[in-house]
């Protein structure tokens, strides 16, 4: 990769939320800014020029034919795409509602930061990576691992719904570190053990019908792969 990488990102139909991760990177972001060459980024750029590109980071998911026409042509000006938020890697909220599509669905993804928002670690390693020349590596734990890294007390135990068994780490148990069980927002664990999973749940008083509604809240596209299925 060139020593300053042409860089977009752009926001299909979400919250912007992700891309405010980016933002809010302020000790960070100078460094950043310093080592790529901004060409596209509506939030905080009013200079534009498009063009080829490097790399270009999509947030959201696909709901009308503007956004299927935008993320298509950033594809075709993109060496490498990464999907950023769950709207743009699972569909998120709007794929519930059968109104979104993950990029997934439509283009090629090279890499994909899941979370609703994404982790600002997570995309500062992904963003030193991409300067190395390298894609970033996948988390494959759970997020029941960083529970117990962080020392947490654990929410199934305490009566609560929690998708930590099966959902992708990454966020360093961001929501069960605040007493919050997990929504699984970021999509399944890297070959999640479901049915020692649904014996978890159950042991714990839970019911499939009950676990399957809150994985779909945020990232039902994940488990709907054959041999995915929580029951």
């Amino acid at each position: 990769m060139k020593a300053k990488p042409r860089i977009g990102i752009y926001g299909l139909t979400s919250c912007a939320g992700d891309q405010l991760v980016l933002v809010n990177c302020e000790d960070e972001l100078l460094t950043i800014l310093e080592a790529v060459d901004l060409r596209s980024f509506v939030m905080a750029h009013s200079d534009n020029p498009e063009g080829e590109l490097d790399v270009a980071f999509v947030e959201g998911a696909v709901t009308q034919e503007s956004d299927l026409e935008t993320l298509k042509d950033v594809r075709s000006r993109a060496q490498i795409l990464i999907a950023i938020g769950t709207c743009a890697v699972w569909g998120g909220i709007p794929y519930l509602s059968g109104m979104g599509t993950p990029l997934s669905d439509h283009v090629q993804v090279d890499y994909a930061i899941p979370g609703c928002p994404i982790e600002k670690t997570q995309l500062l390693k992904a963003i030193a990576s991409l300067l190395r020349g390298d894609l970033p590596l996948s988390l494959p734990h759970p997020v029941c691992l960083e529970c117990t890294i962080r020392e947490n007390n654990c929410l199934l135990q305490a009566g609560e719904i929690c998708c930590g068994p099966l959902t992708a780490g990454g966020c360093n148990a961001r929501c069960p570190s605040l007493n919050r069980a997990c929504f699984g927002c970021r999509g399944a664990s890297h070959d999640p053990n479901y049915v020692s999973a649904r014996q978890i749940l159950e042991k714990h008083g839970f019911s499939v019908n009950e676990v399957r509604q809150r994985l779909a809240l945020f990232s039902g596209k994940a488990y709907e792969k054959e041999g995915t299925q929580v029951g």
